[in-house]
């Protein structure tokens, strides 16, 4: 029985364990597809793409022409540096 949750931003044919057709890797140096990305943030491809745009979101690197990575390190780097306690705090409605 396949007990994992089906998430929105993935198609059909791919488990959410395996946004980008193969496992998350685990090394910290590890470079991941956007929808791995996607996957840690919880957004979708099309998001991390607007913030790629608008300078937002973690940092990214470009292998060749329209080939996008990140840093796995520099991900979860990006989640604990926007992770907050209050709505004060992250200035949410100034």
């Amino acid at each position: 029985m396949n007990s994992s949750i089906k998430s929105p931003y993935l198609p059909d044919n791919v488990a959410n364990n395996e946004p980008a057709g193969r496992p998350i890797p685990t090394d910290p140096d590890a470079l991941l597809f956007p929808a791995e990305a996607g996957y840690l943030l919880g957004n979708s491809t099309g998001t991390l793409a607007n913030w790629r745009v608008q300078g937002k979101g973690p940092s990214f690197i470009t292998c060749g022409r329209k080939q996008i990575r990140y840093r796995r390190t520099d991900v979860l780097r990006w989640i604990a540096d926007n992770s907050f306690s209050s709505t004060s705090e992250a200035g949410v409605g100034q």
